[in-house]
């Protein structure tokens, strides 16, 4: 059974959030499809829920989707382009093709791929215990570009340093606070092996391990990721050990401990000003301390998710969100 939070928290996230407004850009608004399709804020949602249902760990990907795209071009939905031009499949894809495909058929060329990426990011979220917010609505799909590559892609990696990923999100507009509380995304989903099994063997020139890595957590995950010359597992790893399908603050503590299982994680604690910030989120217990992050996430999202976004004649609503429109006339490309 889906469980989300108490009915009093998600009202007091949506209060708050209306101060939050005036940070979004380019005109969106909650709401904008009210009119023109009433009924479509309701089919992303039921739409998640039917694909958590099945399979829980789905809303870390919608998550994660929503942010590779605001973090390639701006939230324009043209992360798809990210997925031919790297070659990995993105997950939770699924779940915004389905619910763009019932969109078109009840309102056709009216709801963006953009929107449906947010919404259905903000669901995701809720399904997963954390918190609910209203979403500003309105952006428009990106065309392709030509000059795109993967060489130009801003993404942050799990390699990263603080100062590269600080550089990283001062790019779009984020600063040391948005930086850490969107990380914190990292208490759902998993990783594979291949994205840290770099520090549990010769990551120091001395051949040891990562130093920053709690003892009894390193022989944890050495025992999940054995060194076995190159053939490194794809089993999924959580990214919160201790409560990988509950979108809380055990992510932080687990920072704060020497469990964070991605370097860029784990490095978090190493900076000054990032571990102050990951300090406050971590606390000693629950209740207020739970709160004070379950108030910034949304803050922070509703701030991504304006970066480089395009509204009014800008961009295209696109027909799948699979691919970019065709010009009917021409049959050239839109870019």
């Amino acid at each position: 059974m889906v469980q989300m939070e108490p009915k009093w928290l998600v009202l007091l996230v949506v209060i708050l959030g209306l101060s939050w407004f005036g940070e979004t850009q380019q005109g969106l608004i909650p709401g904008f499809y009210s009119s023109s399709c009433p009924k479509a804020e309701a089919i992303v949602s039921s739409t998640v829920v039917t694909h958590f249902k099945k399979d829980p760990t789905i809303a870390a990907g919608v998550l994660k989707l929503h942010f590779k795209d605001c973090f390639f071009q701006g939230c324009d939905g043209l992360v798809s382009e990210i997925d031919a031009l790297t070659d990995t499949e993105i997950r939770g894809f699924g779940v915004i093709d389905d619910a763009k495909t019932q969109l078109e058929t009840l309102c056709p060329g009216v709801v963006s791929c953009a929107d449906i990426l947010a919404l259905a990011a903000r669901d995701a979220v809720g399904l997963s215990g954390g918190p609910s917010w209203p979403v500003p609505t309105g952006r428009r799909d990106g065309r392709l570009s030509f000059g795109v590559s993967p060489e130009n892609l801003t993404l942050p990696v799990p390699t990263d340093s603080i100062p590269v990923l600080r550089e990283k999100f001062a790019a779009k507009g984020l600063n040391n606070h948005d930086l850490v509380t969107l990380i914190g995304a990292h208490t759902i989903g998993l990783t594979d092996c291949s994205s840290f099994e770099y520090r549990l063997y010769n990551f120091t020139a001395k051949g040891n391990a990562d130093p920053t890595i709690n003892q009894a957590f390193l022989a944890q995950l050495r025992a999940l990721c054995p060194d076995v010359g190159g053939d490194v597992s794809k089993k999924g790893v959580p990214l919160d050990k201790d409560s990988q399908f509950k979108f809380d603050v055990s992510f932080f503590k687990n920072v704060r401990d020497g469990n964070g299982v991605l370097e860029s994680d784990q490095r978090l604690f190493g900076d000054s000003e990032t571990q102050r910030i990951v300090k406050n989120y971590a606390g000693n217990g629950k209740g207020l301390l739970g709160l004070r992050f379950y108030f910034e996430f949304p803050k922070a999202m509703i701030k991504m998710s304006s970066i480089g976004v395009k509204t009014g004649t800008q961009g295209q609503i696109r027909k799948t969100c699979a691919r970019f429109n065709q010009s009917i006339e021409s049959n050239e490309i839109e870019y």
